[in-house]
């Protein structure tokens, strides 16, 4: 490890490794600038406590800032807070940011499903029955079987909701140069196709935020259970 480091643990969660990855920043003087979860604040914490006993990884770009660059945008976040968000803003997210400009997290895209086909209401039985007091080995098997299930959709949804977003910057700026054009019929039909994705982003994002509850509360809770 050495300054400018993107660093993590791997936090084993049943037989899914690397579920819970927590990524840093390597200061290079013993502290980790890092996203804590509990307190929903960018903090600077020392080395051994960040890592807290776990064998620590280092986190590899083929094109990154430079060392001081990456410890200076940590740096300039110290002490923000912000909501801690499993899918959208988590230590990870933090991270890649100051390695890269990118806010982007592999892990969730690894591991945390996104709704599509699956309606929300049809997760619920497995998710409250996991979440019921049992017997550990019952709980971890039906956890399992929640995630695997939820994590069949992932690869489907994300693209589409990404596209989604990008679609509404394209028919906005349609939109704009027709008006600039003084061709209002074109610029009504560009706002028309905008409001049409701005509406299906909408219901995307309702249920990835619905979702990304159920999901945490259903980790945060098994936790808890086992190590009680």
């Amino acid at each position: 490890m050495a300054q400018g480091d993107q660093i993590y643990i791997l936090q084993r969660f049943i037989n899914f490794q690397g579920l819970y990855e927590h990524h840093g920043i390597d200061c290079g003087d013993g502290n980790v600038i890092h996203l804590r979860k509990s307190t929903e604040t960018i903090t600077r914490t020392p080395f051994f406590e960040f890592t807290n006993g776990n064998q620590v990884y280092v986190k590899h770009y083929p094109l990154c800032f430079i060392p001081e660059v990456v410890v200076h945008r940590a740096e300039s976040r110290l002490g923000e807070q912000g909501r801690y968000n499993l899918l959208f803003n988590n230590c990870e997210h933090f991270a890649t940011w100051c390695k890269t400009g990118r806010t982007y997290s592999q892990q969730v895209r690894d591991f945390i499903p996104i709704l599509s086909r699956l309606k929300i209401d049809n997760l619920a039985t497995p998710l409250k029955e996991a979440l019921q007091d049992s017997h550990r080995s019952d709980q971890d098997q039906l956890v399992n079987e929640a995630l695997a299930e939820i994590k069949q959709v992932w690869d489907k949804t994300q693209p589409r909701y990404n596209k989604t977003l990008e679609e509404i910057k394209v028919w906005q700026a349609v939109a704009w140069k027709a008006l600039q054009q003084g061709k209002e019929d074109v610029a009504k039909a560009a706002v028309k196709r905008k409001l049409r994705y701005q509406k299906q982003a909408q219901k995307d994002k309702k249920q990835l935020d619905q979702l990304a509850k159920m999901t945490e509360t259903l980790l945060q809770s098994h936790f808890s259970s086992r190590h009680s």
